[in-house]
């Protein structure tokens, strides 16, 4: 078993409002959305009318957060270093940690994270499920012990099964 790694920067945001800064970042897998608030990334996702979701003034961190993406993207990033900020209860928190820990090109089951938390693999699934910061926090690198697994992201499984094959995690993908 690897030593995982140190958490990431990551703060609970529930309370105060703050303004929020929008980006748009084209990637292999479609154009995400990436919304900074308060100086921390709360949530990224595929949209396919981002329309919806219009680019607001640039910051330093959206444009850190572009090159990151783009360098995890061209096989140069291993580990985000975002700061980020989450509104979550505590368990799904433990099990954002538990994947953060995830080394790149590696993989676990809901089984084993249940496991290291005392818990049953379906809540483990529901709190990847509900994880607002895909790819940075890679929810894709968990799978089922029978599969796959699912992946809420845009495109679903195929999307997962493309991250996958991208880090080289899932062999028999390849």
């Amino acid at each position: 078993m690897t030593k995982p790694l140190a958490p990431l920067d990551i703060e609970d945001t529930s309370s105060a409002e703050k303004s929020r800064h929008v980006a748009h970042v084209d990637t292999p897998l479609g154009t995400v959305v990436v919304i900074e608030e308060g100086g921390k990334i709360i949530r990224l996702f595929w949209d396919r009318d981002t329309g919806a979701y219009p680019q607001t003034e640039r910051t330093d961190l959206l444009d850190e957060a572009e090159r990151q993406l783009n360098a995890y993207f061209d096989g140069t990033l291993k580990r985000f270093d975002l700061p980020l900020a989450l509104s979550s209860s505590p368990f799904e928190r433990q099990v954002q940690e538990k994947m953060i820990a995830i080394p790149y090109g590696e993989t676990r089951t809901y089984g084993d994270i249940a496991r290291d938390l005392e818990t049953y693999g379906q809540p483990v699934g529901q709190a990847c499920g509900a994880n607002s910061i895909p790819i940075i926090i890679p929810c894709h690198r968990v799978l089922s012990a029978t599969g796959i697994g699912g992946f809420s992201g845009e495109g679903g499984i195929e999307t997962k099964i493309q991250l996958l094959k991208h880090e080289g995690g899932f062999p028999f993908l390849l």
